[in-house]
């Protein structure tokens, strides 16, 4: 991330705000643009188009889906990706839309599945969209219990490919089986 960029939104806005980011986040390498540029508050961004399910994924866990959804496309699922990029506001239309669209949705976060932001999203979509599900709505979260300070534990609570491959799965009523991208081991090693 381009050092300033949520600054430069935020003061484009005039907002007072709270960035939260992961630590695992800092040793990601991408393209960043040289040039200042704004990320609209309350404007998800679809990050992949598909048409079997919706993945609505926050933060960290958007690198993850990406991935996921290249596996799930390679058996024939076409997973729609969405980032919400600001909770507050959300971009609602977006979300319900594509879950119009898909008939089923999976919300991933890092959270904790109770209490979670993932929970509220799931709300929204049952207020908005719920004549239109084909499936319930699941959520991927980290389990409800403190954070390991172990790195192997850690990795174990938090999500991760595996756990939104078969919960992807489970909403598109598909008998669960062999993961076939990474190892969750390997993840780990990295």
């Amino acid at each position: 991330m381009k050092k300033g960029r949520y600054q430069s939104t935020a003061r484009a806005y005039l907002v007072s705000s709270i960035l939260r980011l992961g630590k695992r986040l800092y040793g990601q390498k991408g393209i960043v643009p040289e040039e200042e540029y704004l990320v609209p508050l309350g404007k998800a961004e679809v990050r992949r188009e598909g048409s079997d399910i919706t993945i609505i994924a926050i933060a960290r866990m958007i690198n993850h889906t990406l991935q996921v959804a290249e596996v799930l496309e390679k058996e024939g699922i076409s997973a729609e990706v969405i980032d919400p990029r600001t909770l507050i506001p959300l971009d609602e239309d977006t979300i319900i839309n594509s879950v119009k669209k898909t008939g089923r949705a999976l919300i991933v976060h890092e959270a904790c599945r109770t209490g979670g932001f993932g929970a509220e999203i799931a709300a929204r979509i049952a207020d908005e969209a719920f004549g239109y599900l084909d499936a319930p709505i699941k959520r991927v979260g980290t389990l409800d219990c403190p954070i390991p300070f172990n790195p192997k534990l850690e990795d174990y609570v938090i999500p991760n490919e595996h756990n939104i491959w078969a919960a992807a799965l489970e909403v598109m009523n598909i008998e669960f089986k062999e993961y076939p991208g990474e190892r969750v081991a390997e993840i780990a090693a990295r």
